[in-house]
């Protein structure tokens, strides 16, 4: 089991950077995929980034490829996910989430979720 706590939403002018933090509780966090997804509203969740449990494999949406960047820290139990370039469009509220790879990857689903952090682009 893993528990999942992200943080770093925030309020950001277009061109902005943010990094989103997700701090990770439970025995299995290093051998656990982790990802984040997002939700505007009106909108079904929709996958963003995906890394797998060793760091050495990463996947991204194509609409924020180039852009963001995910990552994680498993001595400090914690997943990254630094955005550049941030886009009205990118507006949504952010959650981490943790499973198996292509559970995240392909399904793009998840066994665990946070809770959501809100991330906000003004033009």
């Amino acid at each position: 089991q893993v528990q999942l706590v992200e943080s770093g939403g925030g309020l950001v002018q277009a061109g902005g950077s943010l990094r989103l933090s997700c701090a990770a509780s439970g025995r299995t966090f290093s051998n656990t995929a982790m990802g984040w997804f997002r939700q505007a509203p009106g909108r079904e969740r929709e996958f963003v980034a995906a890394i797998s449990w060793s760091g050495g494999y990463t996947d991204y949406a194509d609409s924020v490829k180039g852009r963001f960047t995910i990552s994680r820290d498993n001595a400090k139990n914690t997943v990254y996910l630094q955005m550049n370039n941030l886009k009205p469009e990118d507006t949504a509220v952010y959650y981490c989430a943790g499973g198996g790879i292509n559970t995240i990857v392909i399904l793009h689903t998840a066994d665990y979720w946070g809770q959501g952090t809100q991330v906000t682009v003004s033009s």
